[in-house]
């Protein structure tokens, strides 16, 4: 199906923060104007492309929720190819269809995106049909009544997910009684309850012109753009008091030392996710702090290649058994962050050791992290950056996201220079900071009753020292 809709935003996960300040080496410049409405419209041409990707960025998504709301975002996805004043649902798949273009969204925690792929002589229309969907969506009672369905439906596939699960824990107890601690799809009892009056005031709220950036890879003309950005946006709304993109638009949010169990013996594996708080897009801290995620890594005994890999975790993980799998982590959002490890293991007696070496590990890291260590890391943050960009998509995905969250786009020369320039004492200091004897969030599904308790997970972490 060519018109479709993003399970889940890729902003959540670590390898979404590889791709939030990529830039392509030798890549084209990126154009940026400001519309008279307060529109942010960005290009970057490639003049041999046959083909481009346009969308939109809000710096909206279900962050921008209350209790009452949460899933509304997420919900105004789903309706928004369900049909506009000037399309019908079926005119509207017929036409993306005849394009051979590919109309796509995703809703994350801070931002709601709608972008499509097409031919290049097909920009015009992509974006009047984006233009079409986000200002004009007819948001049918009958329409929403069926895809309440839909939604639920949905909801229970992420509920078989355990990595989608235990990240939902996490952000639950991490960020708890806040906006960031809810999760995207919102609550049964609200994906049941959510009406139009919802939609329609979270449209208002929230789709102004001066938290939007039109982004448009490949080939299009930055000129081009702006035209069609004046003829199909020029009406949009403005925020009573707007906020420059890249400044904070919600409550500060406050980091919880906390910790949720979920006990399942009937789970093959235990599924345990650790985390500190992180940093935010802007922190001078942010590329140190990837540099340390990226010294940890991600591991998968089943890829047969344990005794291969550089992380010294990964080497103690593998020869004691101790886990099936871990995924590192450096997840940014405005104003903190979350920093920290996945565990999937079926080595249910010794679930104590795999978090009593992962946590020695981070603290190895305030004391005495190898030169060897951080350069390897270093050129593999390098490469994930670069190889994250192919295609004109994930070009614009990149642009988007960085003009979202800080207000500009980085270039290639500033990334590098970024990343070349941490060093081992740059380690030393943020893991001092942010790890060494610190408050962490728990989130742990699955038969995990020999996961310590966590004042004595804490106990531990505080008296490690080489």
């Amino acid at each position: 199906m060519l018109l479709s809709r993003a399970l889940r935003s890729a902003s959540r996960y670590p390898r979404s923060s590889l791709r939030g300040f990529a830039t392509a080496t030798n890549s084209p410049f990126t154009e940026v104007s400001t519309l008279s409405n307060g529109l942010t419209v960005a290009t970057e041409a490639n003049p041999s492309a046959q083909t481009a990707t346009v969308g939109v960025w809000i710096d909206a998504g279900s962050r921008a929720e209350t209790d009452k709301t949460s899933g509304t975002a997420h919900f105004l996805e789903h309706m928004a190819f369900k049909g506009t004043g000037r399309r019908s649902q079926h005119a509207l798949e017929l036409e993306v269809e005849n394009l051979g273009a590919h109309l796509n969204a995703y809703t994350s925690r801070e931002q709601t995106v709608y972008y499509a792929k097409s031919f290049r002589k097909d920009v015009p229309q992509s974006v009047d049909i984006i233009s079409d969907i986000l200002q004009n969506s007819k948001l049918e009672k009958g329409a929403i009544e069926r895809e309440r369905d839909v939604i639920l439906r949905e909801q229970q596939e992420v509920d078989k997910q355990m990595e989608e699960v235990v990240f939902d824990h996490l952000h639950s107890v991490a960020f708890q009684g806040q906006a960031l601690g809810r999760t995207i799809l919102g609550p049964k009892k609200n994906i049941l309850s959510i009406n139009r009056d919802d939609l329609s005031g979270y449209i208002k709220t929230n789709y102004t012109a001066d938290r939007m950036v039109l982004v448009g890879t490949g080939g299009v003309e930055h000129s081009e753009l702006v035209k069609l950005a004046e003829k199909h946006f020029s009406s949009l709304p403005v925020s009573p008091s707007p906020i420059p993109l890249g400044k904070l638009a919600f409550p500060k949010t406050t980091f919880v030392g906390s910790e949720v169990r979920v006990r399942d013996d009937t789970l093959p594996t235990a599924n345990i996710a650790i985390a500190v708080e992180g940093v935010s897009w802007s922190s001078p801290d942010y590329f140190p702090m990837m540099v340390m995620q990226s010294i940890f890594g991600n591991w998968d005994r089943s890829l047969g290649a344990s005794s291969l890999t550089s992380s010294r975790l990964s080497h103690i993980v593998s020869s004691h058994n101790l886990a099936n799998s871990y995924m590192s982590f450096s997840t940014s959002y405005s104003d903190t962050g979350l920093w920290g490890i996945y565990l999937v293991t079926e080595n249910l007696m010794n679930i104590d050791d795999l978090v009593h070496h992962t946590l020695k590990e981070w603290t190895r890291m305030s004391i005495a992290p190898s030169a060897t260590e951080v350069e390897r890391a270093k050129s593999q943050l390098k490469a994930g950056l670069l190889l994250g960009l192919d295609g004109t998509t994930a070009v614009a995905e990149d642009i988007g996201r960085q003009l979202v969250t800080s207000g500009r786009r980085h270039t290639p020369q500033q990334i590098e220079a970024a990343i070349d320039a941490v060093g081992v004492e740059d380690i030393k200091r943020v893991a001092q900071k942010y790890l060494w004897d610190k408050d962490f969030a728990l989130a742990g599904v699955g038969p995990i009753d020999g996961l310590l308790d966590y004042n004595r997970i804490r106990a531990d972490m505080s008296s490690m020292l080489y």
